[in-house]
């Protein structure tokens, strides 16, 4: 998939590493990619546009795909937001982007899936919130027409429960049960409990209806690290679906960073989870790409996958009392970053490049030649010059106000000399 000259689906062969060797699922194809089984884990995002708006919706899409979200999932809530999905995919297609669109639906889906069939046909996945979708006897025969929707048109569905809007009639059965037991649980537990039977028994009843047991994803969100993680080393035993994780209104910055992060780093590792979104609150003026890319560090952090080359730097001390470093190692993360979209459809591997920015003479040699290409800049009461290392051997030395444009201008020959071309099917 291509934006122009560049290749904006950025999904690499995958670094597997050992947390997704310990969980075997069905194989679910969600259209070009693969999700579950021995696939590495992907990445998906999410518009926050108002998807009746066909350009503002289709630019934020192809924006989230360049930066590696590798599925987008999009509000279809309104009859004018499934009218405009037609609109939506034909503008992607004019900018050459076919990222796999998924539907969310809440309370009215099985009405606008009825009555725009190409809304129906165009999304790659529709998502279920068994909370939202119907209530009392009504529920049963709107989840119902949802997934025989799904069935015809060979569409697979992700159960998504969600703490926040579980369904109350299943949370008061359980509570019921659990109130006439002799040693009861604690509300939480109950709730945690809610949520998985809430999946489960909603992917049983897609079964019954008919949808194939490799066409469902299950998901299970709350708000809290520990929760989650509780939630999802249980669901994970007791089925062998593919699993999306992800912490649900993580919060701002760091915070909604760290909070993902802690929790979805300990499933990861155990080998649960086969996609994932940081589901970041932005900031006003913030990019809705930013919660990509921590997605992205997420993974490669962990040795799970590969995406962009990886910029070691030192934090500082005393010894750094110059800004040079700092600013060196944010040009080189920003160089690589506006460069990779480019170098992915030229260049086999090169998002496994190492890279190494480093501040004084203490660790900096040792670090430098531990990257493909490092650079150890002057601590403080240094000579003003800066050892260039590639491969492990001193290449270079550069100094003065030209220092920043000739280390980037080093990166780039490197690329080109050391990957080898893509070659066109």
């Amino acid at each position: 998939m291509v934006t122009g000259q560049t290749r904006i689906n950025n999904r690499d062969s995958g670094v597997m590493g050992m947390a997704q060797a310990g969980r075997t699922t069905p194989t679910v194809r969600v259209g070009g990619i693969a999700i579950g089984s021995s696939h590495p884990v992907v990445v998906q995002s999410m518009t926050n546009t108002d998807s009746a708006d066909i350009r503002a919706t289709a630019v934020q899409i192809a924006e989230l795909a360049r930066a590696g979200s590798e599925l987008v999932r999009i509000t279809v809530d309104t009859p004018g937001a499934a009218a405009a999905v037609a609109g939506i995919v034909e503008h992607l297609d004019r900018m050459s982007c076919n990222v796999p669109i998924i539907g969310d639906f809440h309370y009215n889906g099985h009405r606008l899936l009825k009555q725009y069939p190409e809304c129906a046909r165009l999304l790659a996945k529709y998502r279920i919130n068994p909370g939202n979708v119907g209530f009392g006897k009504k529920r049963d025969d709107q989840f119902a027409t949802i997934v025989n929707l799904a069935i015809a048109h060979d569409k697979p569905v992700r159960i998504g429960v969600n703490w926040g809007s579980l369904d109350q009639s299943l949370l008061a059965r359980l509570m019921d049960a659990n109130g006439r037991t002799g040693k009861p649980q604690p509300a939480d537990a109950v709730m945690r409990e809610a949520l998985i039977v809430s999946a489960l028994e909603s992917a049983a009843q897609a079964e019954e209806l008919g949808l194939a047991h490799d066409r469902v994803i299950l998901s299970c969100k709350v708000s809290g690290v520990q929760d989650l993680i509780m939630v999802y080393q249980e669901l994970a035993q007791r089925c062998d679906y593919p699993l999306h994780l992800g912490l649900t209104e993580a919060g701002l910055g760091s915070k909604g960073i760290v909070s993902s992060s802690a929790a979805l780093a300990v499933l990861l590792q155990q080998g649960i989870g086969n996609t994932i979104r940081i589901s970041l609150t932005p900031e006003p003026g913030q990019a809705r790409t930013d919660e990509v890319v921590v997605a992205q560090e997420l993974l490669q952090s962990m040795g799970l996958r590969a995406f962009t080359p990886v910029v070691t730097a030192c934090p500082g001390c005393g010894r750094t009392t110059s800004t040079l470093f700092q600013s060196l190692a944010l040009d080189v993360t920003n160089h690589v970053r506006t460069r990779m979209p480019a170098w992915k459809c030229r260049y086999a591997g090169v998002e496994n490049l190492s890279l190494a920015v480093m501040g004084c003479i203490v660790n900096g040699p040792g670090e430098s030649r531990q990257a493909n290409i490092g650079i150890s800049l002057p601590g403080t009461g240094e000579s003003p010059v800066a050892p260039v290392f590639i491969d492990g051997e001193k290449a270079a030395t550069l100094r003065g106000d030209t220092l920043t444009a000739d280390f980037l201008a080093l990166i780039d020959n490197y690329v080109k000399e050391k990957y080898p071309p893509i070659r066109e099917n």
